[in-house]
Formats: C-alpha cells, structure tokens, sequence
C-alpha cells in the first residue's frame, strides 16, 4: 500500500515572549514529509499546533478537506478528537502496563474505526513479539520507541506526528529503528510529518521536506532539490 496524497493546510501564527511563529503551509501529504530546521526554529510547536496541543495559535488548521482549527469562524477541533497519533521522543508508554498490554489498550480505543491496521500486523512489522510480555523499564531506548509507534499505530490515526523519535537513541539503535520509520507510512497508508533537525534522517526517510526556521517556512519540496538550494545554506547546513 502507498500513502494517498492529502491536502494540509497550516496557515498559523503564535507569539509569546520574543518568539513569533508565522507559517504557511498549503501541500499535499504523502508517505513522510519532514519539518526539517535548526533547533529553535518551531518545528515541535508546528506540530503541537497541528495535533491540537497548542490552543494560543490562531489562524487555520486543516487535512483532508476537514477544518481542524479556524480562527475566522471559532472552529477549534480539541486535541482528543483530531485522528492524529503522536510520538513523542521519551515514547510515553504506560510503566504500570507490559508492552502487550500497552498496545492492546489502543487497538481497543480505535478498533471501531477500521483500516489495515490490526494487532499482529503491528506485532510483526516493528519485531515486538520478543518483547509482549516485558515492562517499558526493561526495555532499551530503541525497544521503548518501537513499542511507542506501535501503540501510536493502532491508535489507527489519520495522520502520524513523529517528533525527533530518534533523538535520545545512540547511532547503533538508530540504525536499528529507521528501517521500521521508513516503511511505516506506506504499509499502512497514514501519511507521517517527521520533526528533525538531522539532514541524515530525513535523506532516508522522507519523500519531501518543509524547511523551517525563524518560526517561518523558508522552502517547501523535494528532499534533495531542499538540500541543493543556495539560499537555504545557512539553514539546511548543506
């Protein structure tokens, strides 16, 4: 299966203290598009914006044709009710609850919605079973992130929000968890935004890349015509 191309629209503005965020973003998502910049440059409060976590921003959110968030109208979808699943850098997983029970907590919650995401196929794709009946705290970091992106997974979400998932991991672990990250999006059809400041990972993982920095969108394309632009030099680093 391939990711269907989804129209997004992000047409925002945030400020607090002596940070402005001012972006506009009007795409199609398909498989993984990065939000790709310096550290500072709002690609995490980008995507707490998008998932609904961000309830100062004004302006327009919207995916698919649904309207997520518009400031013109009073629209504000909360976070709860957005078909968003997020993974966070620490995964977040349930300490209390094994890895099994983790993830059958979200196949429960969603299973209503249907869709090619089901319970073994997840198991199978991110290499879990050794792991079903193990506690988050035995786990190593790149086992917790797997564990968390299949919880996010059965969530079955309609677009999935990754923000620096592979930021606390080791080069080993990393080399180990972006096989599954790549393959992902398309295996099940959910289209991904990929928060990362690293050019290395979003050469392997993404089909295009939003270029953020300043709080605004320097560039917006594929990945390699992104890295090649002279006048994102200073902020691509390429």
């Amino acid at each position: 299966m391939t990711t269907r191309a989804v129209p997004f629209v992000c047409d925002v503005r945030l400020s607090f203290g002596d940070y402005a965020l001012d972006t506009r973003i009007d795409t199609a998502l398909s498989g993984t598009t990065a939000l790709f910049g310096p550290s500072g440059g709002g690609k995490t409060t980008l995507l707490r914006i998008v998932a609904g976590l961000e309830t100062r921003a004004t302006g327009r959110v919207s995916f698919g044709g649904d309207t997520w968030a518009d400031g013109a109208t009073g629209i504000f979808l909360p976070a709860h009710r957005r078909p968003v699943g997020i993974v966070f850098q620490d995964g977040r997983l349930f300490a209390h609850l094994t890895v099994r029970r983790n993830l059958a907590y979200a196949d429960r919650r969603s299973r209503h919605r249907g869709g090619p995401v089901t319970f073994d196929e997840i198991v199978e794709r991110l290499s879990l079973a050794p792991l079903l009946d193990r506690r988050p705290d035995t786990l190593s970091g790149g086992e917790r992130q797997r564990v968390a992106l299949g919880r996010t997974l059965l969530a079955r979400p309609a677009l999935l929000l990754l923000d620096e998932p592979l930021s606390a991991l080791d080069r080993g672990r990393k080399a180990d968890i972006l096989p599954y990250l790549r393959d992902l999006p398309d295996a099940f059809g959910i289209p991904t935004l990929y928060v990362s400041h690293a050019v290395e990972e979003i050469v392997q993982l993404a089909r295009s890349v939003i270029v953020l920095a300043d709080g605004r969108v320097r560039g917006i394309g594929p990945v390699a015509d992104m890295l090649e632009r002279v006048d994102l030099q200073p902020v691509t680093g390429r």
